[in-house]
């Protein structure tokens, strides 16, 4: 077995690893590199194998930073299955058509613009590449040994990262390859803990918050309740940029859960992003793969997507509405970078006024304007024109989907066991899907704690098992 890094090796984004085994050549995750305009160029680079070679595609979960490639692979001559979660399936067609009309559309407001001198912009891939590419799913559900290639078994497990994300465990050639994809914290809200794996004898695994640890969660809800408080005795709008998949989903969990606590009936409440209503309505479907709270709260009568002052806002003409509104309204809207979506036009219209609160709840990777605004930039630069930023910006760490530093230590020690116990066969590491620091500190104290030496590939580096 031989595993080939090409994306997420050094970085956040770009999520994309090769195996080789069993004669066979198959990829874990195919996805986008996100951040500066500078990076996400790279996406249309050729990629670092002939895409009709790869016998299969396993994908971790929904998010575009590990599937957003997948039309492209498809186009340039993929022809392979793609297997994946249940409710990944059933997020994917959101996710993509909604990455693909954004790119057509960037690519038609350039053509329009570009000098004669100038070449043709082409989007990354078209709707008709998304299409291309679901007919190839094959959902699997949880805990369900499949032969996926002959030689080659594929078993998901929970991730408690977002709605269907899944640790990969892959067995051929009697070794045992496992991929964490993206872990979620233990104890978080709606999803199930991370599954605890019982041997490997590889194990990449991410390192996202490789060298910290988040804020607990009770502190960080109460947070949230304090800042609306502010919002309301101020008089402004509370904007908040959020994925789509999972951290809306989670905040409106808590609107629900603190509905009189916080006062929740004085605002009006708006998610003003048709891609996060269609993944609610996926949420909504797939409750058995809640936690048992979460089922309950779902089921009580204030429910998060029940909300009697909730709107969800469908058009264009809605959402431009919203901006005529001064006080009272907290605004959920992607894209939750700010780098794209309706939440762009909403900060132009609010970042000047003193009274407005700006909610930053998720990671804003380098070269986003959410990065900036919680910079605390003074000036930002939206659509060509610049904005004074006289709202108050606020960060609230604690809602991670990602497990912090302790979390991942902990996932890692239940499958390689403590120093020095005895029969058990450590398994090697190489940690992924991190920027520099935070993996070399988590490399660090992996090596104190447990005395694993961790491997920190660089694209196009290999391991052999």
């Amino acid at each position: 077995m031989q595993i080939r890094f090409h994306g997420a090796a050094g970085e956040v984004t770009g999520s994309m690893h090769e195996v080789e085994a069993a004669g066979h050549r198959l990829l874990l995750d195919c996805g986008m590199i996100q951040g500066s305009p500078a990076a996400e160029r790279r996406n249309a680079d050729r990629f670092p194998f002939e895409p009709g070679g790869i016998d299969a595609l396993v994908l971790s979960h929904a998010h575009i930073d590990h599937i957003g490639r997948v039309p492209l692979l498809v186009r340039r001559g993929f022809r392979g299955p793609i297997y994946a979660q249940a409710a990944t399936a059933d997020l994917m067609p959101i996710m993509l058509l909604d990455a693909a009309a954004i790119a057509e559309g960037e690519a038609e407001r350039y053509n329009r613009r570009r000098r004669r001198d100038e070449p043709e912009a082409v989007p990354l891939f078209s709707r008709d590449d998304v299409e291309a590419a679901l007919e190839r799913l094959r959902p699997l559900d949880y805990d369900a040994p499949s032969e996926i290639l002959p030689g080659i078994v594929l078993t998901l497990r929970e991730a408690g990262h977002i709605l269907g994300s899944c640790v990969l465990e892959l067995q051929a050639e009697d070794r045992t390859l496992v991929y964490s994809g993206d872990l979620g914290p233990c104890g978080a809200p709606i999803l199930r803990d991370p599954a605890a794996i019982a041997r490997a004898d590889l194990v990449l695994m991410e390192s996202t918050y490789g060298d910290r640890d988040h804020r607990d969660r009770p502190a960080t809800v109460a947070e949230i309740g304090e800042i609306l408080e502010a919002a309301w005795r101020d008089g402004g709008n509370v904007m908040i940029p959020a994925f789509a998949v999972g951290r809306t989903q989670e905040l409106l969990y808590w609107f629900a859960r603190h509905w009189q606590q916080w006062k929740m009936d004085r605002w009006r409440i708006f998610l003003d992003s048709p891609m996060a209503a269609r993944v609610s309505a996926v949420y909504q479907r797939h409750q058995g793969l809640f936690d048992a709270r979460a089922r309950a709260t779902w089921a009580a009568p204030i429910a998060p997507l029940r909300m009697p002052n909730l709107h969800f806002t469908a058009s264009v003409a809605e959402s431009m509405a919203i901006n005529r509104i001064r006080s009272g309204a907290i605004i959920v809207a992607g894209s939750g970078m700010a780098t794209a979506g309706r939440i762009v036009h909403h900060l132009k219209h609010n970042l000047g006024h003193r009274q407005a609160h700006v909610m930053f709840v998720g990671y804003q990777a380098e070269g986003t304007l959410g990065r900036r605004l919680v910079e605390r930039a003074r000036w930002v630069r939206i659509h060509g024109r610049d904005y004074r930023v006289n709202a108050q910006i606020h960060t609230v760490g604690g809602l991670s989907a990602h497990a912090g530093q302790q979390g991942l230590i902990d996932w890692f020690a239940r499958i390689a066991g403590r120093e020095g116990d005895a029969g058990v066969t450590r398994p090697s590491l190489a940690l992924v899907h991190g920027e520099e620091r935070a993996r070399e500190a988590l490399a660090g104290e992996l090596g104190q704690r447990l005395g694993v030496s961790a491997h920190l590939p660089n694209p196009g580096d290999s391991i052999a098992l």
